[in-house]
């Protein structure tokens, strides 16, 4: 008995073509959606603290300055400083301040500085008992 397969031997295959019209739609509704809803969306607004201006200078400031190659000096009242590794630092900075909580100290890096390194120094200046560290910053403008 013959096969009842149609001339040429051929079958019927499917179409392997991927329907764009439901995509599209769906594209079209979520297009119209956000264009409906964006205006409705009210922008927040963040406050980014400022550098302050304070009213009188301390009488005398501690300054560790951190290089680029994260060597360690230690400046008091703008004279240029000894060299200090970070094990002997918060001892340095402890005789400079002499005894005195109101000294305040502050980490100076250049840009190039890896953020890990001043936080380094800042911890091991809190862990020793430095109460006033802070950080330098350098206004724009």
């Amino acid at each position: 008995m013959p096969s009842m397969t149609p001339r040429g031997g051929s079958r019927r295959r499917g179409i392997s073509e991927i329907n764009m019209v439901p995509f599209i739609d769906v594209m079209l509704v979520l297009l119209i959606i956000f264009m409906v809803s964006a205006p409705m969306i009210t922008p927040s607004v963040i406050d980014v603290p400022t550098v302050g201006k304070g009213q009188n200078r301390p009488e005398r400031v501690v300054e560790v300055l951190v290089g680029t190659d994260e060597s360690l000096r230690v400046r008091v009242d703008g004279r240029e400083g000894e060299r200090a590794t970070l094990k002997d630092l918060a001892s340095r900075v402890q005789a400079v301040q002499e005894g005195s909580d109101e000294v305040p100290v502050i980490i100076s890096a250049d840009k190039k500085v890896r953020y890990e390194a001043v936080v380094r120094v800042m911890d091991t200046l809190q862990r020793a008992g430095v109460k006033r560290v802070g950080l330098a910053v350098r206004s724009t403008g």
